[in-house]
C-alpha cells in the first residue's frame, strides 16, 4: 500500500469520526430506547463502533507493548474474507457481533464524548504502527477476518462504520 492510499485511509477515518460525532451529539433519550424488531438501537450501534475501537486500540497497544506483530498465520479464508471487507468494501448483513463489541449498556452519554476520541487515538496508534512495522505487515488478528496489517485495519475500521451509519440513517436522521 504506498502512502497516498494510506493517507486516503486517515482521511476517511476523519470524515468517519466527524459523521458518527455529528450523529452521536445530536441523539436524544428517544433513541437510548430499544428496538421493537429486536434490531439495535441508535444508542447500541454507536456503543458497539466504539467497543470496536476500544477493543483494537487495546490489541495495538498490545503490538506496540510486546515490540513486535502479534498476529497468527494467515489462512486462505483470512485471505477471502479481509478482500472482500478491505478489497471490494462489502460487510455481510446478519453477521453476529463478536460477544467483546456487543452493545453491555454503556453510559450513552460517556459513548457519545468518547467515540469521536477513541477513532482519533485509533487513527493514530494505527499510523504509528505503520511507520513502526510497515504497512503491509499483519500486526494483529482481527476477531473474524483474522490477521491484519494497520492499513487494513484503518480499512476495516472505514468500511464497518459506514454500514454501521447507513443504519442509523434508516432508523433516526438527526433534524439539520
Amino acid at each position: 500500500m504506498n502512502a497516498n492510499s494510506q493517507q486516503t485511509n486517515g482521511t476517511a477515518l476523519r470524515e468517519l469520526r466527524r459523521e458518527i460525532e455529528s450523529r452521536a451529539q445530536a441523539m436524544s433519550a428517544e433513541h437510548l430506547l430499544p428496538r421493537p424488531d429486536g434490531k439495535w438501537s441508535v444508542a447500541q450501534i454507536f456503543e458497539h463502533l466504539y467497543l470496536t475501537y476500544t477493543g483494537t486500540l487495546r490489541g495495538l497497544n498490545g503490538v506496540v507493548e510486546a515490540g513486535k506483530p502479534l498476529a497468527r498465520s494467515l489462512t486462505m479464508k483470512d485471505r477471502f474474507q479481509t478482500f472482500v471487507v478491505t478489497g471490494l468494501g462489502y460487510i455481510p448483513t446478519g453477521r453476529k457481533s463478536p460477544p467483546v463489541a456487543t452493545p453491555k449498556s454503556l453510559d450513552a452519554d460517556i459513548v457519545r464524548a468518547q467515540i469521536g476520541v477513541q477513532l482519533a487515538s485509533l487513527e493514530n496508534l494505527l499510523n504509528d504502527c505503520a511507520r513502526r512495522f510497515g504497512r503491509r505487515t499483519r500486526i494483529l488478528d482481527h476477531p473474524v477476518l483474522g490477521p491484519l496489517s494497520a492499513a487494513q485495519w484503518g480499512k476495516f475500521h472505514v468500511v464497518h462504520g459506514k454500514h454501521h451509519l447507513k443504519q442509523v440513517v434508516e432508523r433516526w436522521s438527526p433534524p439539520r
